[in-house]
């Protein structure tokens, strides 16, 4: 084999994990779930969560917003700080256009976070639902779906609330991005 021969191998693997999409591993205080990123869904979406991961924009932030047995809500920079928690689910929006799609908004879905009324409103912040959403589907960008550790989100999802604020941190510890196991 030829190195002109190795390096088009190379890179056809490269382009193969690429169109595969990337994981991403949430490890949080109650436990660690993993995410398939779906980039021929959301392309830009995709992009946007997976550098904010690799600065760390998501480590230490928190679900602030908990639906129980519906959604988990997290990924707001300003959860960081205990102190702004009156300002928890305002940090991190208005980066990015909308890339909706027919995909259903099934259990398991993460998708991005929008201003009330403003569809080209995502970012930084994004929820899981917990159950079908029916409801939901075409009008939040979908761009990823949960693939490992959907028990730990319903243990997050029990968190107890104040209307829908988490009464406790549960924290992000940290948000690893890696290619996806054969």
């Amino acid at each position: 084999m030829n190195r002109r021969t190795l390096a088009l191998g190379v890179l056809a693997c490269a382009a193969a994990a690429g169109a595969r999409g990337q994981e991403a591993v949430v490890e949080t205080a109650e436990g660690t779930f993993v995410v398939k990123l779906l980039p021929a869904v959301a392309p830009g979406h995709v992009k946007h969560f997976v550098a904010t991961a690799r600065k760390g924009g998501y480590d230490g932030t928190t679900f602030h917003r908990i639906i129980p047995r519906g959604i988990v809500q997290g990924g707001d920079p300003l959860s960081k700080d205990p102190k702004l928690a009156s300002r928890y689910g305002t940090g991190g929006l208005g980066l990015l256009k909308a890339e909706f799609s027919d995909r259903p908004m099934a259990r398991g879905s993460v998708a991005a976070v929008l201003r009330p009324s403003s569809k080209d409103s995502a970012g930084d912040q994004f929820f899981v639902c917990l159950s079908d959403q029916p409801s939901l589907t075409g009008k939040f960008t979908i761009f990823g779906e949960v693939i490992e550790g959907m028990d730990v989100l319903d243990k997050i999802g029990e968190t107890p609330v104040d209307g829908d604020r988490a009464k406790a941190r549960v924290e992000m510890k940290s948000v690893t991005i890696r290619e996806p196991r054969p």
